[in-house]
C-alpha cells in the first residue's frame, strides 16, 4: 500500500502541482494566441485564406518538430529545468513582439514561439515522469491530472484571449497570451524555489554544460543557437508552399537517429523503443482524423449544423470542455481499477482509443438522418460525436504520455518524448489533406461515393450520390463532409480493432511496463 509522504500531495508527488499550474499558464498562451491567428491574419494583416491556411499549417507542424531537437538537448546538456525556462522565455517574448505590426515581428514572433515550444513542450511532459519511479501505479493517473491542466488551458484561453482581442483591440489579445506564458514561468520558478522537484531536471552532466568552445560554455551557445534559428524557422513559414519537403527531411531525421539509438541499448531496451515507434504511429493516425476539429468540423459546424448558443468558432471548446468533464474520472478510474488488478495494459487502452475517435466520427455521419430542408443536421449529434471522441481521446493521449517516459531508454527520455509529439506534426500534415476531400468540385465524383466505402457512407448516412445530385449545393456540400467522416470513421475502427488483436504481443515486447 502506498503511504503519503510530507513531499506529496493528494496521493501523487508536490512537483505534479507545479508543472501541472506551469503547462495549464503555458497551454492558456499557446492556445490563446492560436485562436487569434487565422482571424488576426485575414482581418487585420488582410492575408487571403489561402495564406493565411498556408502560415496556420506550417506553424502549427513546425511546433511539434522542434521538441525532438529541444529533447535531445535536454538529454545531453540542459537538463528539464534550464531547457523549460529557456523555452518559456522564448515563448513569451514570441507572443509580446506579435503586438507590433511588422511582417519581420509576425513572423519573428511565430519563430520565437516554434523554437521556445521545442525546448519547454517535451521536457515538462518527461518531468512529469520523473517524478515518478518505474513500475510507480500513479504514473497514469498523475499523467491524466496534468492532461486536465493541458485542457483547462486549452478550453478558457480562446474564450478570454478573443474576448479581450474584440474588446479592446488584438494587440491586448496577444498581450494576454504572453502575460499567461509569463505566470506559466512564474509557478514553475516558484517551484524551484521550494524544492519539489528535489534532485530531479537538472543538468546531467556539469563539466560537459560548462565545456567552453571559442571560450563560450556550451549551455550558453546552446542558447544563442536558439535565437539564431529564429530567423530561420521565420523564413520556413513566410515560404510554407514548401512544406512537404519538411516532411521528408524529418521522416529521414528520425528513422536515421532512431537506428542510430537502435544500436546503442540493450535487447529489453530495443524492444521497447520499438512498441515506443509503434505507439507514436498510431497516435500519428489518432492525430490526422482528430485535427478535423480545428479545419473541416469548424466548417461542417458552420454550414451544415443547426448551432444553438455558440458560433462555429466556438464549437472548438466542446472537446476541451468534456476533457476537463472526464480528466479527474478517468484518473480516478486507473486507480480504482490499478487496486483491483484490472487496469487494461497500454496496447489495449491505444485500441480502444481509436475504436472510440473512429465512433465518434460515424455520430457525425450519422446526423444525416436529422437533416431539414436546409441541408442543416441538428446540433445534439455535434455534442454526441464529440463526447464519444473525447473519450477515444483519453484512452490514447495521455497514456501515450506517460509511456514514452516509462518506454524510453534513459538517456533519450526527452528526444523519444519529442517523437511523441511529432505525431502531431505527421497528424496537421495529413488532417489538411483530409480536410480537402471535403470540399466539393463541381462535376467531379467524390472518391468515397462509390465501392466499398460508397455502400458504408450509404448505410451509415442513408444517402447516394445520386440523392445528393438533385439536392442543393449545401445538401452535396454536407454529403461530402458525412462521407468522408463515415469512410475515416471505419477505417478507424479498423485498426483499433487490429491494435486490440495484436496486444497480447505488444504487451510481451513492453517487458514489465504496463
Amino acid at each position: 500500500m502506498h503511504t503519503i509522504k510530507s513531499n506529496e500531495a493528494f496521493g501523487h508527488p508536490k512537483g505534479l502541482v507545479y508543472l501541472f499550474f506551469a503547462e495549464l499558464w503555458e497551454r492558456f498562451s499557446f492556445y490563446g494566441m492560436r485562436a487569434l491567428l487565422v482571424l488576426y491574419m485575414t482581418k487585420q494583416l488582410l492575408f487571403t485564406d489561402d495564406m493565411a491556411f498556408g502560415v496556420y499549417a506550417a506553424y502549427m507542424s513546425l511546433v511539434y518538430v522542434t521538441p525532438m531537437i529541444g529533447g535531445i538537448l535536454a538529454d545531453k546538456i540542459l537538463g528539464f529545468r534550464k531547457a523549460i525556462l529557456l523555452g518559456g522565455i522564448l515563448m513569451a517574448l514570441g507572443h509580446f513582439f506579435l503586438t507590433f505590426e511588422h511582417p519581420i515581428f509576425f513572423y519573428g514572433s511565430l519563430g520565437l514561439i516554434i523554437v521556445g515550444n521545442g525546448f519547454f513542450k517535451p521536457n515538462i511532459s518527461s518531468f512529469v515522469g520523473d517524478l515518478y519511479k518505474h513500475g510507480d501505479h500513479r504514473r497514469d493517473s498523475g499523467f491524466t491530472i496534468f492532461y486536465l491542466g493541458i485542457n483547462f488551458g486549452a478550453a478558457v484561453a480562446p474564450l478570454m484571449c478573443a474576448w479581450v482581442a474584440a474588446s479592446y483591440g488584438w494587440h491586448y489579445g496577444f498581450v494576454l497570451a504572453g502575460i499567461g506564458m509569463v505566470a506559466g514561468l512564474l509557478v514553475f520558478k516558484s517551484g524551484l524555489k521550494n524544492n519539489v522537484f528535489e534532485n530531479k531536471g537538472l543538468v546531467p552532466d556539469e563539466n560537459l554544460y560548462k565545456q567552453k568552445h571559442l571560450g563560450i560554455p556550451k549551455g550558453t551557445i546552446i542558447t544563442i543557437c536558439a535565437f539564431l534559428a529564429v530567423p530561420i524557422f521565420a523564413l520556413i513559414i513566410n515560404y510554407h508552399q514548401f512544406e512537404h519537403y519538411l516532411v521528408w527531411i524529418v521522416s529521414a531525421f528520425l528513422i536515421i537517429y532512431i537506428i542510430y539509438i537502435l544500436t546503442t541499448v540493450s535487447l529489453t531496451e530495443k524492444k521497447r523503443l520499438l512498441i515506443a515507434v509503434y505507439f507514436t504511429a498510431l497516435y500519428a493516425l489518432f492525430s490526422a482524423i482528430f485535427e478535423q476539429a480545428g479545419s473541416s468540423l469548424t466548417l461542417f459546424a458552420d454550414r451544415n449544423v443547426n448551432l444553438v448558443g455558440m458560433d462555429a468558432a466556438g464549437t472548438n471548446s466542446i472537446n476541451a470542455g468534456f476533457i476537463m468533464l472526464f480528466a479527474i474520472p478517468f484518473s480516478l478510474l486507473w486507480t480504482f481499477l490499478n487496486k483491483r488488478k484490472a487496469n487494461p495494459n497500454s496496447a489495449i487502452k491505444f485500441g480502444l482509443g481509436l475504436l472510440f475517435l473512429g465512433l465518434g466520427f460515424l455520430v457525425f455521419a450519422l446526423s444525416a438522418h436529422s437533416v431539414d430542408a436546409f441541408a442543416k443536421t441538428s446540433m445534439l449529434y455535434l455534442i454526441v460525436g464529440y463526447m464519444v471522441l473525447t473519450i477515444g481521446e483519453l484512452f490514447l493521449s495521455p497514456i501515450g504520455l506517460s509511456k514514452m517516459t516509462e518506454l524510453s531508454p534513459l538517456k533519450y527520455v526527452s528526444f523519444i518524448m519529442g517523437v511523441w509529439f511529432s505525431a502531431n506534426f505527421y497528424g496537421h500534415f495529413f488532417a489538411g489533406k483530409i480536410a480537402k476531400l471535403t470540399t466539393v468540385n463541381e462535376g467531379e465524383a467524390n472518391m468515397f461515393s462509390k465501392g466499398f466505402f460508397g455502400q458504408v457512407v450509404e448505410f451509415v448516412t442513408g444517402i447516394t450520390p445520386e440523392i445528393a445530385s438533385q439536392n442543393s449545393d449545401n445538401f452535396q456540400q454536407l454529403y461530402s463532409y458525412l462521407s468522408v467522416y463515415a469512410s475515416f470513421g471505419v477505417i478507424t475502427i479498423i485498426v483499433g480493432i487490429f491494435a486490440l488483436l495484436i496486444s497480447p504481443i505488444i504487451k510481451k515486447m513492453m517487458s514489465c511496463v504496463h
